[in-house]
């Protein structure tokens, strides 16, 4: 039997569930069946959730847990009635900060996720669609890349691009390593002027494997044998080319990306 948590947010639920998520990671043994329930910003959405959380949590081993950040007092209070354990992710902050500050707080509903800074949006926007025209060499003019993400084919590139933009407003391109470049063991010469913005992405081939016959079932391409070459031969053309480098295989997107940014030195604030 699993613990039920549900994250419970006025606005998209993404601060509830990120916050929440970080804390369920302390606690390896035990298992979590997590929910979501966004938008809950007035009293009627409220008694609703509150009678989904005791209908889906009473399947659970336990008490539900709640972990809540709604803003609204009057949501919060019928929050407050439900049978379970109930976490305000706010709560342990705010009162020390007013007493720093030498303010009171100003709730506004939904304003961590919110579209604020219609700049900042349109660099996201610009930035998703630079990922999608230069993934995987489809666009070979990078003048105006941040970062450009080299590796084999099915390392990892493509999705951290797309997180680097959706995130951070990073103009991501990505260089898939082909078969000709390995055997010769060279950059390809449009690669070489960018070379301060080049970033490699290793995999273990096990994983490379398994990936890629997902894709490609059965094909030469998938076959381990293939994928041990490949990466082995990748990995010598990135230490040759002191290239930095980092594993996907056991790293979260989010790691993956927080070190790029660092090793590169590229100091964007997440949207």
């Amino acid at each position: 039997m699993k613990r039920r948590v549900f994250f419970v947010s006025d606005g998209t639920g993404i601060t509830a569930e990120t916050i929440g998520n970080a804390i369920l990671t302390q606690f390896s043994n035990v298992e979590f069946d997590t929910f979501r329930l966004p938008f809950v910003d007035t009293v009627e959405q409220a008694h609703k959730a509150v009678a989904r959380i005791a209908d889906r949590g009473a399947s659970g081993a336990g008490r539900p847990v709640v972990i809540s950040s709604v803003v609204d007092a009057q949501v919060r209070e019928v929050l407050a009635g439900v049978d379970a354990f109930v976490l305000d992710v706010f709560a342990p902050f705010i009162a020390p900060l007013e007493d720093e500050l030498g303010t009171q707080r100003s709730p506004r509903v939904g304003q961590a996720h919110g579209l604020v800074d219609y700049d900042q949006y349109e660099a996201r926007i610009n930035a998703t669609n630079y990922a999608l025209s230069h993934d995987d060499g489809i666009d070979l003019t990078y003048d105006d890349a941040d970062v450009i993400l080299v590796g084999v084919s099915r390392s990892g590139k493509t999705p951290t691009c797309l997180y680097l933009a959706l995130h951070y407003g990073i103009k991501a391109a990505n260089y898939p390593l082909i078969q000709e470049d390995l055997e010769r063991q060279e950059l390809p010469r449009r690669l070489l002027p960018h070379r301060k913005r080049l970033f490699g992405l290793t995999i273990d081939p096990a994983r490379l494997a398994q990936v890629r016959e997902t894709r490609r079932p059965g094909s030469q391409y998938a076959r381990l044998e293939q994928c041990r070459w490949e990466v082995a031969a990748a990995e010598k053309l990135l230490r040759a080319e002191r290239l930095p480098v980092v594993s996907t295989t056991h790293s979260s997107i989010e790691e993956i990306a927080s070190k790029i940014l660092n090793t590169l030195g590229i100091d964007r604030h997440m949207f």
